[in-house]
């Protein structure tokens, strides 16, 4: 049954959310398009932008920015525009998936520590704490093991054992800012918590509000195990309420893309299509059977 309280709590989220026009148009590609072909006509773009409060203006000139940037690319077909996440951004994106939609770590894991040359270390320290790791001496960073290591670092794994390691991720991590985050997230979309949408555009609208902000949430975040955080880490709580809300929307919102969804070859399909990749299973489709 529609809630009528949804639509006000929804105009609140997106008046709070400080959005860009460019990030919430990755953000639509990502959830929406790339799961089903990847192309969608420019119009489609800017109604669903509507709905959040960017205007068309807006969404014209982030389009060519991406476009500039590199991470979109447009043809004509008559007089529509239709535009597709380059294979660079769509990899980055699908990278980035894996973790949006997918559960959290579990155990302690593998640690890794990396000494940095001194030549160029601090511009490689800078990234690596971009990437979640801790500096815990000018050219010596610890993080866990995750993807390659840097070039030209010297790297050591290990597995920790003992009662500390939470302790000793609070001695190393600023975690303060990102629990900070999480909560704010909570206090954002708590309220459409257990609420119907009226229409399948109010349900997309919710959804693409938020997987956007978690997002933003999410990826500044370190994102430690859970035998390193706090037992009260409100990031816990957060994943919870985004898996819970994206499951509740998603019947809605796939409904309203195969209704106004335009590509190239006609409507996009409500829903996902099976064969995609493993990680567009992850991207709108796939959460709703492994989250």
């Amino acid at each position: 049954m529609p809630d009528p309280r949804f639509a006000p709590r929804l105009t609140q989220i997106a008046e709070a959310l400080p959005l860009r026009a460019a990030g919430f148009i990755v953000t639509i590609y990502g959830d929406a398009v790339v799961p089903r072909g990847g192309e969608v006509w420019i119009g489609t773009i800017i109604e669903t932008c509507a709905m959040v409060g960017i205007s068309e203006t807006l969404v014209r000139t982030a389009v060519s920015r991406l476009v500039a940037a590199g991470q979109l690319e447009g043809w004509r077909r008559g007089r529509r525009s239709f535009y597709r996440l380059s294979d660079a951004a769509r990899a980055e994106y699908e990278a980035a998936a894996r973790i949006i939609y997918g559960p959290a770590e579990e155990g302690p894991g593998r640690w890794r520590f990396l000494h940095l040359p001194e030549a160029g270390g601090e511009a490689l320290m800078a990234g690596l704490e971009r990437r979640g790791y801790a500096r815990l001496r000018p050219l010596l960073a610890v993080g866990p093991a995750r993807g390659p290591v840097p070039k030209g670092c010297l790297s050591f794994e290990a597995e920790p054992e003992g009662p500390l390691l939470a302790e000793f991720a609070a001695q190393s991590w600023d975690l303060a800012p990102h629990a900070a985050a999480y909560r704010a997230f909570v206090e954002r979309f708590g309220p459409l918590d257990g609420l119907a949408p009226a229409t399948g555009a109010e349900a997309l609208a919710a959804r693409l509000l938020l997987v956007h902000a978690w997002r933003q949430a999410l990826l500044r975040d370190p994102r430690l195990p859970r035998a390193a955080l706090p037992a009260d880490w409100p990031g816990h709580a957060a994943r919870a309420l985004f898996h819970r809300l994206y499951r509740a929307l998603s019947p809605a919102a796939d409904s309203h893309i195969g209704a106004r969804f335009e590509g190239a070859q006609g409507f996009l399909p409500g829903v996902v299509p099976e064969g995609i990749s493993e990680a567009g299973q992850g991207i709108g489709g796939g959460l709703r059977q492994t989250a």
